[in-house]
């Protein structure tokens, strides 16, 4: 499985390896359909395994010779450790076989663009972050005029935040970092990783769409912009409840994830299904089922409340034939997001087709980066926070609104973009007041 970043910009040195990719859209390998030959590298020994009940989890790992490594709380989703010496493929293919298995993947280490090409980004300027082309494209000034998303929490899971800019000062939330596994979910590394400055560049972008909404940072990317799926899911799930407790409300109502992988992971469609609250009644189908008592706390938060809007970079390959996952899972709640140029075209690099669902300004974007300053990137990695700042508009301004209902709002409001396609361009006035926006203008 290839994950790919979704940011663009000039060349950088080469720098490190670490574990997850960053700027991208991210969604996990799919081992029922990849297992014979993941395209992407994965934790050595390590397996990823959905069961009907948690409670067979003893057997299972007695039958097939795998160790306990984690359990994403009392759900039936376990991180496994091969101890016969069978490969990771094999030993997916044969747990695939085995009817108390809902799932099984590989533990997959993302690569990003970034990560490959060693793309960072360019100098900007505070001017250009106030003045550029993207608000007015989305008619944000307006937007902003009825709601700046008071009382709306985002999400963004990332390479990190840096916590001591002055254009994110008193938006932040405390968040966590899931690479170090600490309380500390800031930026590191320098400007030779390729990951460095993206997280930070995501969340000046929600901030400047939504200033009134409090950014929840979560580290899941390393300064290479790589982690893990585990490490994935584990940081959606603590984003939608973070102290753990699903009556008190600290969850996100708006996710951005500006990551991704060109194949799909049926672990993560679960955790998405659990994070938008989209829990189907269990049909025949084994991936409807979660009737398992583990999920009984995301139920009990789900019936509380409304769950996350989940907006999802669409990726940088710029293709109509290419698909990055979490964005084309296809689930209620999540909205694949490519990037428009300033001509209100699909920008050349951007991920295209009848999947993508909406767009939003993505091409030369400047927005915060560490230390204080300014930087202009490309990428959906741009473009899915515009579009998830505008999420969180509306979230404010229609609490009541569902996760899909959300979505659904900003896809059926959007601008008609100019060239042969039928996506549209976000238009925050047309979607916090729930009209269709007026036709771009098209040369």
């Amino acid at each position: 499985m290839r994950i790919v970043r979704t940011s663009r910009a000039r060349p950088a040195p080469p720098s490190r390896l670490l574990r997850v990719t960053l700027g991208v859209t991210l969604g996990v390998l799919s081992l029922a359909a990849s297992a014979k030959d993941p395209r992407d590298p994965y934790l050595p020994g390590e397996i990823l395994v959905r069961l009907h009940s948690a409670a067979n989890i003893g057997p299972l790992m007695a039958q097939h010779h795998l160790s306990l490594v984690s359990q994403s709380g009392q759900r039936p989703l376990f991180r496994l450790d091969v101890q016969d010496g069978m490969s990771v493929p094999d030993k997916v293919t044969e747990l695939l076989l085995d009817p108390e298995v809902i799932a099984a993947e590989a533990n997959v280490q993302p690569r990003s663009p970034e990560a490959r090409k060693n793309v960072v980004w360019a100098i900007g300027s505070e001017t250009e972050y106030h003045e550029q082309w993207a608000p007015a494209a989305m008619r944000l000034a307006q937007a902003q005029a009825i709601t700046q998303g008071a009382g709306v929490r985002v999400a963004v899971l990332d390479t990190g935040v840096d916590p001591t800019h002055p254009a994110l000062a008193g938006k932040l939330l405390p968040g966590h970092d899931f690479v170090d596994d600490d309380g500390d979910p800031r930026e590191e590394g320098t400007k030779d990783d390729p990951g460095f400055g993206h997280g930070t560049h995501v969340a000046g972008l929600v901030a400047l769409t939504a200033p009134a909404a409090r950014i929840l940072p979560v580290r899941v990317l390393d300064p290479a912009g790589r982690g893990n799926v585990w490490m994935l899911q584990t940081a959606l799930l603590y984003a939608m409840d973070p102290d753990g407790n699903p009556a008190t409300d600290d969850g996100a109502h708006v996710v951005n994830m500006s990551l991704g992988t060109l194949d799909r992971t049926r672990i993560m469609d679960a955790v998405m299904t659990l994070a938008a609250c989209v829990i189907p009644k269990q049909t025949a189908q084994p991936d409807t089922d979660y009737s398992d008592p583990g999920y009984d706390a995301d139920k009990a938060r789900c019936a509380a409340r409304h769950g996350a809007v989940i907006l999802a970079a669409a990726g940088n390959e710029g293709s109509r034939r290419a698909k990055e996952y979490p964005a084309a899972e296809g689930l209620y709640g999540l909205a694949p997001v490519g990037a428009t140029a300033e001509d209100h075209r699909f920008a050349d690099f951007s991920n295209k087709g009848s999947w993508v669902d909406i767009a939003a300004p993505g091409d030369k974007i400047t927005s915060t980066v560490p230390g204080g300053g300014y930087g202009t990137w490309s990428g959906t990695s741009m473009a899915s926070p515009l579009a998830a700042g505008v999420a969180a508009l509306v979230r404010a301004q229609s609490p009541r609104l569902k996760p899909k209902d959300v979505a659904r709002r900003l896809e059926d409001s959007g601008a008609q973009m100019c060239g042969d396609t039928n996506t549209v361009q976000v238009d925050a006035l047309a979607a916090v007041t729930n009209q269709v926006a007026p036709p771009l203008t098209c040369k």
